[in-house]
């Protein structure tokens, strides 16, 4: 399903046929880490944005080295690019205020969700909601954001530090609606701030959210809630 700087992950089918999610690596103390996140998810109230976990284990090979994985949730769905574009930028708004109902949940726990980006969500079906598909950023209040992408870090644009806390991922959700106008993104300039909002006016596609999305670029939200309000 996909690969990145800490281990890999499959889609694995268990004995009784469901479809789930593993994760593998040799570095076991950033796997370690995930876990005790998604154990620490699975303890959110009203339910986690991202995927539940499943089971813990090692694998070792004929060389006997061993590997830590573990097994979660397969989360299955469309890519939000793709669902905007076959019905319209009106569900923005929509998926939107459902991911922020549980993020609010996820920062009353005392995390950010870190790495926020348009390839870590996915539109899932019955119902229709976007979800998290990736704990690899997940971190602490008041602990520094290590695992981030640079369009969708406010560190990037200037526009604030990479401090875990709420205003942290709802800048990173502004960013996915800048990423889904702008498929190629775009680089700073020597004014990042003022070139962000600029490239944000510019889009009509984007218009009936340009106030929200300012709001959130620039920090005025405080929490979840606040920005839930104005969608």
């Amino acid at each position: 399903l996909g690969k990145g700087a800490i281990g890999a992950v499959y889609l694995v089918k268990r004995t009784d046929g469901h479809l789930v999610a593993l994760k593998i690596s040799d570095q076991m103390a950033a796997i370690s880490s995930e876990i005790n996140v998604l154990k620490k998810l699975a303890k959110v109230q009203g339910g986690s944005p991202g995927p539940s976990l499943l089971e813990v284990d090692d694998w070792t090979n004929a060389q006997g080295e061993s590997y830590p994985f573990y097994t979660m949730e397969y989360i299955q769905g469309e890519r939000l690019d793709h669902f905007l574009k076959r019905n319209g930028i009106d569900w923005l708004g929509v998926l939107f205020s459902q991911l922020l109902t549980e993020l609010e949940q996820l920062h009353h726990a005392g995390f950010v969700l870190g790495d926020l980006k348009l390839e870590n969500v996915i539109v899932a079906k019955n119902p229709t909601r976007l979800r998290f598909i990736d704990v690899g950023g997940v971190t602490m209040f008041g602990r520094s954001v290590k695992e981030y992408t640079e369009f969708y870090d406010r560190g990037y644009w200037k526009c604030g530090d990479r401090k875990a806390e709420p205003k942290y991922d709802l800048f990173s959700l502004a960013m996915i609606a800048l990423n889904y106008v702008y498929p190629k993104q775009f680089k700073k300039t020597n004014q990042p701030k003022q070139y962000l909002l600029m490239k944000l006016k510019q889009s009509n596609l984007l218009k009936p959210y340009h106030v929200i999305l300012q709001g959130a670029l620039l920090g005025q939200y405080q929490k979840c809630s606040e920005m839930k309000r104005d969608f």
